[in-house]
């Protein structure tokens, strides 16, 4: 089962997402039809949301801000923050939880996922943005490197095109917003199945996660994700996983894991995290909130 994880909690008091996490591969429509940021805006309230979005992973986060601001004030967005935070003192600073008050969305764009925590993992303002995603108080999305960190075990880097083995991926702690997923982006783009594959291999309680460019994984409410977008949502559930070699093996040395469950969705599919069941073609649920 999927739960938020609140900097507060204890693990077995976590509690279930009330509200729209959304975990975008990276390289989302900015032009077109804009599906996935316009799904975002609209579940943030539309004309009447108030976003922020949060650039830091960015090594031009001024440009990059500006970037979505004219993305999303282009949707009718108004008086839309960039939280441009370059160093970590700044995420301790009271103005940004003023400033984070009467958000009803917040954005987490891409760049460099060991960036964004270095910044912003357990300061304050990150700690009340995951609280007001598990209150439902907030939606909440991040792509590229803003969808890596969602997980408590991060992908920071790895190689690719490879058979699964240590060496391919490095891993690191995340922001721990959906704790039981590794996610990793760019997906079948980057051609990065066996390293995910390295990284559940290492940590089997972990499901993995796998999302394509332009594609999204929607989390709501009871464990129920939605996909949506031009690509595809792996899912590597490992809840009946009976053996991999891991712990036996040397880091460049081929890994083993037997008994896992693929689950590849596209858009209109979604997957019930509690019952480990994939429910195809659910496009019309998908559909934008006004």
């Amino acid at each position: 089962m999927i739960q938020l994880e609140s900097q507060a909690s204890e693990p077995d008091t976590l509690r279930p997402t009330k509200t729209t996490i959304m975990v975008i591969g990276g390289a989302e429509d900015k032009v077109h039809g804009k599906e996935i940021l316009q799904t975002f805006f609209n579940r943030a309230g539309g004309v009447n949301a108030k976003l922020a979005v949060i650039p830091s992973a960015s090594r031009e986060p001024a440009a990059q801000g500006d970037r979505y601001r004219k993305v999303f004030e282009d949707m009718g967005a108004v008086g839309l923050k960039i939280f441009d935070i370059r160093e970590r003192y700044q995420g301790e600073d009271p103005r940004w939880l003023e400033s984070l008050e009467d958000c009803t969305g917040v954005f987490m764009t891409g760049g460099d996922q060991l960036r964004l925590c270095a910044l912003l993992a357990e300061t304050p303002l990150m700690d009340e943005i995951r609280n007001r995603a598990i209150e439902g108080k907030i939606a909440l999305a991040g792509t590229s490197a803003g969808a890596a960190v969602m997980g408590h075990q991060m992908i920071a880097s790895g190689g690719s095109g490879s058979s699964p083995n240590k060496s391919l991926v490095d891993l690191t702690t995340g922001l721990g917003i959906l704790p039981d997923l590794i996610v990793d982006q760019h997906f079948h783009n980057r051609n990065r199945m066996a390293r995910l594959l390295s990284a559940i291999a290492t940590h089997p309680d972990k499901i993995g996660i796998g999302i394509d460019e332009d594609t999204c994984a929607l989390f709501e409410g009871n464990s129920q994700i939605k996909v949506m977008g031009k690509g595809t949502v792996t899912i590597i559930d490992t809840t009946e996983i009976s053996y991999t070699n891991a712990t036996k093996v040397g880091v460049a040395d081929p890994l083993s894991l037997s008994n896992l469950r693929v689950h590849i969705m596209c858009h209109g599919d979604g997957y019930d995290f509690h019952s480990h069941t994939m429910k195809p073609g659910l496009s019309e649920t998908i559909t934008p909130l006004d």
